[in-house]
């Protein structure tokens, strides 16, 4: 069960690499693109929306909706794109996930907003 879990994986870090080149694909429509930036980003983010310290819910995004968005992105884009998109993730993981600290800043000041936030109305009652 565990080599199933590490080859599932293994394919979706490979489909995020798809997406990730065939984002950048003149051929692709700009709503493919789009929804294609926003999982690439969130997937390559070092910082989890959910954090994966919390019970159950911490990985709800790493196991459900971030493979979901993948096949969902997938489905968006045109076979000629995704054909290309393939031969080129092939080589770029060769050297590992890149880190998207942009992503990682704002999911962090997500969460200073939400603190913020929580802490103003109970400090404030």
């Amino acid at each position: 069960m565990i080599a199933q879990l590490k080859t599932w994986a293994k394919q979706l870090k490979k489909q995020v690499f798809v997406l990730y080149f065939a984002y950048k694909d003149v051929r692709t429509p700009w709503y493919a693109k789009l929804f294609a930036i926003c999982i690439v980003a969130y997937a390559f983010s070092p910082i989890d929306l959910i954090p994966d310290f919390i019970p159950i819910l911490g990985y709800l995004d790493d196991v459900i909706l971030v493979p979901l968005g993948v096949l969902l992105a997938l489905k968006l884009m045109p076979d000629a794109v995704l054909a290309d998109a393939r031969g080129k993730a092939e080589e770029r993981m060769k050297g590992g996930k890149p880190k998207n600290w942009l992503v990682g800043g704002l999911i962090i000041l997500i969460w200073i907003a939400a603190v913020t936030g929580l802490l103003m109305v109970f400090v404030n009652r």
